[in-house]
């Protein structure tokens, strides 16, 4: 270190474990939220040909959720990791399913909105 000083770091500055894995989820989460987002914006390159304005519609409510999901995702992560290395307990209680619920309805409706494009689609091309 400059000036002959060492820096002491407490625990709460460093990861948990070698492994990493509060660090894994977190990252995955956000690599999920990042697909949402991505979803969001493909839907409102192609739904508007099909859905007209309602394309909108999906596209807001993707980049809701994948907002959401970011924000969750670090709170989750700063819980855990708080929890994990205050303690001395490598054992932190679940959080709640909040953060999985509102990724798979968000995937539900995509489905949706991918059925009715598709059928809607396919009314256009039949006539």
């Amino acid at each position: 270190m400059a000036g002959g000083t060492e820096a002491v770091t407490s625990r709460g500055d460093r990861p948990f474990d070698a492994g990493l894995w509060p660090e894994r989820t977190a990252l995955a989460w956000r690599r999920t939220a990042l697909a949402v987002a991505v979803a969001s914006l493909a839907a409102l390159r192609i739904l508007p040909e099909v859905l007209g304005s309602w394309a909108l519609l999906p596209a807001a409510l993707g980049a809701g959720v994948s907002f959401m999901a970011l924000v969750l995702t670090h709170r989750r992560y700063r819980r855990v990791h708080t929890l994990l290395t205050s303690s001395g307990s490598d054992r932190v209680a679940l959080s709640g399913g909040v953060l999985p619920a509102l990724v798979a309805v968000a995937t539900f409706g995509g489905g949706v909105m991918a059925l009715v494009a598709a059928l809607r689609l396919g009314e256009h091309l039949a006539h």
